[in-house]
């Protein structure tokens, strides 16, 4: 069996976290295997070392380009692969051999009025609809996901497989005093603040957040401060209008992407960590934020009470009041505080990137009909072993 991956958006917030523990794992657990890794030429060299039996190839078509429709076939025929894993919803139709698509949510489906044009929704619609019907499996990463996917597309649950994402250990590992020092020195987080890390999209809802945030303040905790962490930030102008119309500059901070080992240390740095998003097929950073000890206040909508349990503050996104009586109560209720940790670092451990991908190297095995190198995963997968 020859498996060829596609890791094109290996850097991305959401997917390429997706990939890069995949493909971390997947080096742990089989060495037996040969993969084929479809990537952009620059990240060649790093993904050569994550294993001898991992061959990268470098692939130049663009993401959701028209280019990738013929150009991903072609390398998959020419590089010989017998089961190829799609981990976004682009499956191209040339793909002859079996294959498997991980479908992470159906936000341009749910939230269409993000999308620069018709266009875009349409390519959307198509791909995904082509994505779960000519796969042999669809693997998605949440409950909430799955009841999406089966809205819009006409397929069989049964194909559908829940696989929880996970985060990373370096997450659940305390810092040390030296890099805590340098991160707070670096960024001059002198003052309590609350964070918030991850796209910075419309349907993340940060308009609300800066209004939240604002209320929050003038309930009497005015020396408190807003962190955002995130990329492209600089591509939406209507959250610095919301900063100047609360008359907030010096409070809100916007700090663009930060690798992770920073963004670690900001985690256990924040007072707490908000996440008001309106949709999400998973919900990564409150779970990382969880793992870090950290409390968190979250949207009680799509994903994110499947995720957070009972080891959240949930909150309606759509209520700017209900996000501040969420955050206000984190931070002025220390019994609230000290279990929202407890409770978020029991939560956060009930998650593995291991167990998850022993889960996807089993479906590899069952769709290629070939005996799995990677024993101990039951065929009820790892996401069910989270409790709900």
């Amino acid at each position: 069996m020859r498996i060829g991956i596609d890791a094109r958006k290996l850097h991305d917030f959401g997917i390429g976290t997706y990939i890069r523990n995949l493909l971390r794992h997947l080096a742990r657990l089989d060495s037996q295997t040969e993969f084929v890794i479809f990537c952009r030429a620059e990240d060649r060299e790093t993904l050569a070392a994550v294993g001898e039996n991992f061959r990268p190839v470098p692939e130049t078509s663009g993401n959701y380009s028209l280019a990738e429709q013929f150009r991903i076939p072609w390398a998959v025929r020419r590089e010989g692969v017998t089961l190829f894993h799609a981990p976004h919803y682009v499956l191209p139709p040339l793909v002859r051999c079996r294959s498997v698509v991980t479908i992470h949510d159906c936000i341009h489906l749910m939230f269409p009025q993000y999308l620069p044009n018709r266009a875009a929704l349409s390519y959307a619609r198509w791909s995904i609809t082509q994505a779960a019907r000519r796969s042999n499996r669809v693997m998605t990463v949440s409950e909430s996901s799955k009841r999406d996917i089966l809205r819009f597309v006409d397929t069989e649950p049964d194909k559908i497989d829940v696989i929880y994402n996970a985060y990373d250990e370096r997450f659940a590992i305390e810092p040390r005093e030296e890099e805590v020092v340098r991160v707070r020195e670096r960024y001059q987080l002198t003052d309590e603040f609350v964070l918030y890390a991850g796209n910075v999209k419309p349907h993340k809802n940060l308009e609300r957040l800066i209004d939240a945030f604002a209320i929050v303040r003038k309930r009497g905790l005015d020396h408190l401060k807003l962190v955002l962490i995130g990329d492209e930030i600089s591509k939406y102008t209507a959250l610095r209008r919301a900063v100047h119309q609360h008359q907030l500059h010096k409070y809100v901070r916007f700090l663009g992407y930060l690798p992770e080992e920073t963004l670690a240390v900001m985690y256990r740095l924040a007072a707490v960590f908000v996440f008001p998003s309106l949709y999400e097929g998973f919900g990564l950073p409150p779970l990382e934020a969880m793992a870090s000890g950290t409390p968190v206040v979250t949207s009680n909508v799509s994903s994110l009470p499947e995720v957070a349990g009972d080891a959240a503050v949930l909150v309606d996104p759509y209520d700017p009041q209900a996000i501040a009586d969420g955050i206000y109560r984190v931070l002025t209720d220390e019994r609230l505080r000290r279990e929202m940790v407890h409770k978020g670092i029991a939560r956060a451990g009930q998650f593995s990137w291991e167990q998850s991908v022993r889960r996807v190297r089993q479906i590899y095995g069952e769709v290629a009909g070939v005996n799995s190198h990677v024993s101990g995963v039951t065929s009820e997968g790892a996401a069910l072993r989270v409790e709900r």
